[in-house]
């Protein structure tokens, strides 16, 4: 056996080495995906437990503060088109960077002193989640290729961690600091700054392997297929469920907590409540997408999830107060629409560069059409002063919903 044959010819590593450095930046990819995916979404849900007393401090209306809870769905849909191109300049330095934009912004944002500025400050770290959002599934497919959909079950179950744990404790976070919303919204800044040193490793990594080894071949960034994603039924089927889910979330978000306040329960409660719906998806996330990434066919899994959806808002509408922790739960487990369009985007793309094009237009797209629910629903609550109306609206939107996940479920493939 020859030097070369042996791997150690001079300048190169020993292959134990080289396995031994592959291992390990497995690991260290699979912290940063779980790292990145918690700081997705407590800049969103942080809001909704203490939106009263923001509105009451930055002199909001409740239209305006339905404006506010759509800003995510505007920043997601807007960046996220911008992903790609952005992941050209190297994926995992513009993780890390998104990261960085989340923690910089939400230290900033609780400094506002009025609405306006509370939203133009929201921007920074909801662009930041909009590009890891894109991203992430395709840091999945292209470091865990096998793996699709447990890997997917991991990150959404830590993307449900980082949700839960936001909405359950900024209303105590902010009693520990005599009431203070502000503080309780600006102490996530250190959850996401934490998650910023693994993605600026594994950049220098790439960037040091590139150097060393000038055929390692095309990577995702370099070798985008050209499929037009605009004639694809498939595509457009899983833009329309991720936008009708991303609806609903986004409204759970921004007004479950108020729903079950208005009902009589108190500000913790409601909290509580409302993190259940989040707390739920933790273990579900991760056995869900896990089962649906060894399925052909995902339809059926779409349609179970959307009928827990109905009977949800069924139970809110019929008596917020009766059986609210049955409620929450039923939506909890309607979440979980989130982690399976996740999986199938993974899993209807042909490759890792088709991904993050079908991850970045059924993401932005969805995102654009879901923009107008949470102001909708916001309008309906102060026009007719009842949570009946906009409940109905929710329940019918699952309707659609369901059609779009009996298509998006079905086995075809994309590129």
């Amino acid at each position: 056996m020859t030097q070369e044959d042996a791997g150690t010819r001079p300048g190169a590593a020993p292959l134990h080495d080289t396995h031994r450095a592959a291992i390990w930046g497995h690991r260290l990819a699979a912290i940063g995906l779980v790292l990145a995916a918690v700081n997705l979404r407590p800049a969103v849900t942080s809001v909704g437990p203490v939106l009263e007393e923001a509105q009451a401090g930055l002199g909001m209306s409740a239209s305006y503060a339905g404006l506010l809870t759509s800003m995510p769905a505007v920043c997601f849909a807007l960046i996220g088109f911008a992903a790609p191109w952005l992941a050209g300049r190297g994926r995992d330095i513009v993780i890390a960077a998104s990261m960085a934009a989340v923690a910089v912004g939400l230290t900033v944002r609780p400094l506002a002193a009025g609405g306006a500025l509370f939203a133009v400050l929201s921007a920074l770290p909801l662009a930041g989640i909009a590009v890891a959002n894109v991203l992430l599934p395709v840091v999945v497919k292209q470091r865990f290729p096998e793996r699709v959909g447990a890997m997917t079950g991991l990150y959404s179950m830590a993307l449900n961690v980082g949700a839960s744990t936001a909405a359950a404790t900024t209303v105590p976070l902010a009693g520990r600091f005599g009431g203070d919303w502000r503080i309780g919204l600006g102490a996530w800044a250190l959850l996401a700054a934490i998650a910023v040193p693994p993605w600026l490793v594994l950049a220098r990594k790439r960037a040091s392997s590139t150097l060393g080894s000038p055929d390692t071949g095309p990577t995702v960034e370099g070798s985008v297929p050209r499929t037009r994603l605009t004639r694809s039924p498939t595509a457009w089927a899983l833009a329309l469920y991720f936008g009708l889910q991303a609806t609903a979330a986004y409204i759970i978000i921004g007004w479950l907590p108020q729903i079950y306040r208005d009902a009589g329960l108190p500000p913790e409660t409601a909290g509580l409540l409302f993190a259940v719906t989040s707390v739920l998806g933790i273990p579900l996330s991760f056995v869900l997408a896990a089962v649906a990434g060894r399925l052909r066919n995902q339809s059926g899994v779409a349609i179970a999830i959307g009928l827990f959806g109905l009977a949800g808002y069924g139970g809110l509408w019929a008596a917020p107060a009766a059986a609210p922790w049955v409620w929450a739960g039923l939506l909890g487990v309607a979440n979980c629409s989130f982690p399976l369009v996740l999986t199938m985007i993974g899993l209807r793309g042909r490759d890792s560069g088709t991904v993050i094009r079908l991850s970045a237009f059924a993401q932005s797209t969805g995102y654009l059409l879901s923009i107008p629910g949470p102001v909708l629903v916001g309008a309906l609550y102060e026009h007719s002063g009842n949570w009946r109306a906009p409940l109905v609206f929710m329940a019918l939107l699952m309707l659609p919903q369901l059609a779009a996940g009996l298509f998006a479920g079905r086995d075809r493939q994309v590129g």
